[in-house]
């Protein structure tokens, strides 16, 4: 525990801002405020850095694509039908989540043997699932799909563990944090959906 600790206090600055910028994105993400997307770039663009130092060569590649969905976010989120606030949530149905699941479960096949091969990536197979999984409740987000927030639970679970293990303990407490918010976003659009 006390090793956890040590390494919690020694986190460099960037993991600072990463985690303010990442949570005020989420809570505005939840509250369906356009502004969230600039704090999410923000918080991305320094995390860009953070994987890539931490040997996660794909979660670095996928925070450079946050920087990018958040100015398409941005833009969605700015398209709000006349009369109305904040972007309409919508379902998906089940096809829409099969195709999904097999775009992902095909990205891992071929993605996690190249990333193994030519990176010193340390957790291959996870990267990619986790880097897929990510574009995926990332775009869904965007798009004010609800079922967004289930893959985010299971992003943010699953990025505690892998960037606990790597010992950016600030970021994993970002996911830790993330995964909360992602609670009270799926229960907030449920009660809100179209």
């Amino acid at each position: 525990m006390q090793n956890w600790l040590d390494q919690l206090l020694a986190t460099h600055w960037a993991e600072h801002v990463a985690l303010l910028c990442g949570v005020t994105y989420a809570v505005l993400a939840v509250k369906r405020i356009r502004w969230a997307w600039v704090f999410g770039a923000a918080s991305s663009a320094v995390l860009v850095w953070l994987a890539a130092g931490a040997a996660l060569p794909l979660q670095a590649v996928l925070q450079a694509v946050y920087v990018l969905m958040a100015v398409y976010g941005f833009w969605h989120w700015s398209k709000v039908a006349p009369g109305e606030k904040v972007i309409a949530v919508t379902m998906w149905g089940w096809q829409r989540h099969l195709i999904a699941w097999v775009a992902i479960a095909t990205l891992v096949w071929f993605g996690a043997p190249l990333l193994q091969q030519h990176t010193a990536a340390a957790w291959p197979h996870l990267d990619v699932f986790v880097t897929g999984l990510s574009l995926l409740a990332t775009w869904m987000t965007a798009r004010a799909i609800l079922e967004n927030w289930l893959y985010w639970l299971l992003v943010d679970a699953l990025s505690f563990y892998m960037y606990s293990a790597q010992g950016l303990m600030f970021v994993a407490m970002l996911y830790s944090i993330y995964f909360v918010i992602a609670i009270f976003g799926l229960r907030s659009w449920w009660q809100q959906r179209t």
